[in-house]
């Protein structure tokens, strides 16, 4: 981190709440000294974290009362398991009971542990279900993407049930990683070492392009702020209008894209000049050459 711009990148789970949210406002459920740990982990000879790698808890933003939580990429690489899982869950129920301003999910995730898949799966659905009937309820939730692990799998999912997405050039968003395409699949596929094909892939740029996140931003934590308080301003109805409108959206997005093979092949058909620069462009000179675009390709 420099003096004039504070990485959210490189910033743990705690150092990226206490950086969003007002100075000193943070109140931690279930905090480390709680010691409440994965009972599967030991188990398996592996190691645990005293807050099973995700923060929770509520603060301010801007003065307006928030729930937040932060998934911790540096332990197991936010992977869910049973506790973690449970935590994100009661945090998502609290939030309808106490109804705040809105809810932060600070998302760093590969999915489900492998370690204890099943109770993870569980864990999954049941934050699904919570995130569901909060947004269902008018409360906003939004979902900030900017780490070194991504945001894969399940939580993956979470994140695009939410109602918007800020993600930095950095961050990346989707179902299955890298990794995981090519294993499958084979690396003739998807080569999870082609850096430049994975970030132009699923990084934020692209999700930005597609209307999957609504806000794409530095990889500066006062902008992560900036735009996390402007979209809790903008709740997005849960209703059966918005999800026909998603629908069409998906299907004309595979009539019009499903025969790209590249991602540079989509942004040429947005209307993009010289789409192979934009993976060199500053946040700044990539919104500005983008815009024209978006505002054509616009719903």
């Amino acid at each position: 981190m420099n003096a004039a711009r504070h990485s959210y990148y490189e910033a743990t789970a705690r150092q990226r709440l206490a950086a969003l949210l007002d100075a000193g406002s943070l109140h931690e459920f279930l905090g480390p000294a709680a010691r409440v740990t994965s009972p599967h982990l030991p188990v398996l000879g592996l190691p645990v974290a005293f807050d099973d790698g995700v923060i929770v808890g509520r603060g301010r933003l801007e003065g307006q009362p928030v729930l937040a939580a932060a998934q911790e990429g540096g332990f197991l690489g936010g992977a869910v398991g049973e506790v973690h899982g449970a935590k994100i869950t009661g945090l998502l129920e609290r939030a309808l009971e106490e109804k705040p301003q809105g809810v932060l999910l600070l998302l760093e995730s590969g999915g489900v542990r492998l370690h204890e898949a099943n109770a993870g799966l569980i864990a999954v659905s049941e934050i699904l279900r919570a995130l569901l009937a909060l947004r269902a309820a008018g409360i906003p939730v939004v979902a900030l993407i900017g780490g070194a692990y991504g945001c894969f799998g399940g939580m993956g999912i979470v994140a695009c049930c939410c109602d918007a997405i800020v993600m930095s050039e950095n961050g990346r968003l989707g179902l299955s990683g890298p990794e995981v395409i090519e294993t499958v699949a084979g690396v003739e596929e998807f080569d999870s070492r082609d850096r430049a094909l994975v970030w132009r892939t699923v990084g934020g740029k692209h999700r930005y392009l597609l209307g999957e996140a609504q806000r794409l931003v530095a990889d500066d934590l006062a902008e992560f702020r900036a735009a996390a308080r402007e979209l809790l301003r903008a709740v997005r109805p849960l209703d059966l209008a918005t999800l026909e409108a998603e629908q069409a959206c998906l299907a004309e997005r595979i009539a019009r894209y499903g025969d790209c093979a590249d991602a540079q092949d989509v942004w040429a058909r947005l209307g993009v000049q010289q789409p192979e620069r934009l993976p060199l462009l500053d946040e700044e000179e990539f919104l500005q050459t983008v815009a024209p675009a978006m505002v054509r390709n616009k719903p």
